[in-house]
């Protein structure tokens, strides 16, 4: 059995004079570019069918600002829509997605979902499924993208091929141009972890060389009367064994990182099984204490109570709960540090390599200034803040890896805080400090402990050369 996202596609009619665009669509203006995401957070599906207003009235209430939109499917003849019938140019939308950045939020969009046509399967081939992509991704400036693939969709490994291949171009094509794009596979799980379609679907990824960010698994819908917290933690759990089979050369630390966990809240389609809000408590604390990066849940719409309990609905949880309760619990995972290895804001030295300092060189607060190792000697450059929301600070300023690279290679820099993964850092208990857009490490060139060696990304290999003390 799939477990799947409801969506009410059958009970959202067509709108009369709306747009549907397809790769021959006219110049528009795209959404403003976002801050993007913290090594942690929190971003529940949204109704694309429901007001673009839902995400500032969430935000207003809780805090929380990320969010996934669900779904671009097919609007008909591989034309990428939401919800089948709204252009993704949507003045509404767009204008949502652009105040919502403005106050330091931003977007997922996720592809796919229960209903309708999945783009991988309309499109019949690489080119054509690439420039669908692409569009969304331009119109509306993402850095991040999901794909929520369930059903007869999984089982398409022509799709599934196309897919990956387009992902893999497109990631290919941004990062020349020094853009990051995040790809999430959102997929059906058991507690017992995923099924073998699912692992057919990553290790084909990753046979194109596409660099998947999370995987993120739909913990709904078993169809067993289960204590629901604990078997979202379960199947996170065997999800973490099954991704080190394929991503073999990542750490436990890296692995736990690529996880993201969307559980359906209250009463789910099997109505025998209900996420609670204390499972939802249950479950943001194991994501925080394992470094999952994301939290998610199905859906924002259904995040208040029912006129009673036991209801399933489109539009209320079914469970007891106060307004929004789900969406501000799972908001506590933003911005923590997480995965057993994090730490506080403290300001000190971090010392590496040869008991050498990482040093801003010249203690220059320049964007773009490079980061070295060299000897300790006590000075701003050399003065760095492990801050809350994984970022490494001094002079003001964020330890960036240069144009969001995530390559073997890729040097680190000086550069404005801007809440991209390119400012990311987990500190792990085996001392390494990873970038989890990258899944690589901070690495010592070389390897050299000489003053000026340059400091970069570098596949994890437990070399003293990427081991790291911070601030205590």
């Amino acid at each position: 059995m799939f477990k799947h996202l409801r969506t009410i596609l059958a009970a959202a009619p067509l709108l009369a004079g709306t747009l549907l665009i397809g790769a021959s669509a006219p110049a528009h203006a795209a959404a403003n570019p976002g801050p993007g995401f913290p090594a942690h957070y929190a971003a529940p599906y949204v109704e694309t069918w429901a007001s673009p207003s839902a995400m500032s009235a969430a935000q207003q209430a809780t805090g929380l600002k990320y969010f996934t939109l669900a779904f671009v499917i097919d609007g008909g003849g591989c034309s990428a829509t939401f919800n089948g019938n709204t252009s993704i140019a949507d003045a509404g939308w767009q204008g949502a997605i652009n105040s919502l950045r403005s106050s330091g939020g931003d977007v997922i969009a996720s592809f796919g979902g229960a209903s309708g046509t999945e783009l991988g399967q309309a499109c019949g081939s690489v080119s054509a499924l690439q420039a669908q992509y692409k569009y969304v991704i331009d119109t509306l400036n993402l850095t991040h993208v999901d794909f929520d693939v369930e059903g007869g969709a999984l089982d398409d490994t022509a799709a599934n091929d196309r897919r990956n291949q387009a992902l893999a171009a497109l990631q290919q094509q941004y990062a020349a141009q020094g853009r990051q794009l995040s790809v999430d596979y959102t997929l059906p799980v058991d507690p017992t972890g995923l099924l073998s379609n699912s692992l057919n679907l990553l290790n084909n990824a990753k046979s194109h060389n596409l660099n998947v960010n999370l995987v993120n698994i739909m913990t709904m819908d078993y169809g067993s009367t289960l204590d629901m917290g604990q078997a979202a933690i379960n199947a996170a759990t065997a999800l973490h064994g099954q991704l080190g089979q394929i991503w073999t050369s990542k750490s436990s630390a890296q692995l736990w990182a690529m996880e993201g966990n969307t559980p359906m809240i209250g009463v789910n389609d099997s109505t025998n099984e209900v996420f609670s809000t204390a499972n939802a408590s249950t479950l943001e604390n194991f994501a925080a204490a394992n470094g999952i990066q994301e939290l998610a849940f199905w859906a924002l719409g259904r995040d208040k109570a029912c006129a009673s309990n036991g209801t399933l609905s489109d539009v209320c949880s079914g469970t007891s709960q106060s307004p929004y309760q789900f969406a501000a619990t799972f908001n506590a995972l933003t911005g923590t540090t997480g995965g057993g290895g994090g730490t506080g804001s403290k300001t000190g030295q971090i010392t590496g390599y040869g008991g050498k300092c990482v040093d801003v060189a010249g203690a220059n607060s320049a964007n773009g200034t490079a980061i070295q190792l060299y000897d300790c000697n006590g000075t701003a450059a050399q003065s760095w803040t492990v801050a809350g929301n994984g970022t490494l600070q001094v002079l003001g300023k964020c330890l960036d890896v240069t144009a969001a690279g995530t390559a073997n290679g890729t040097l680190t820099q000086l550069y404005d805080c801007n809440g991209t993964g390119a400012q990311q850092w987990t500190y792990t208990s085996a001392h390494d400090l990873v970038n989890p857009a990258s899944g690589r490490c901070l690495d010592a060139t070389g390897p050299s402990s000489a003053n000026g060696t340059r400091l970069q990304l570098w596949d994890c290999s437990g070399g003293a050369n990427q081991k790291w003390n911070l601030p205590s």
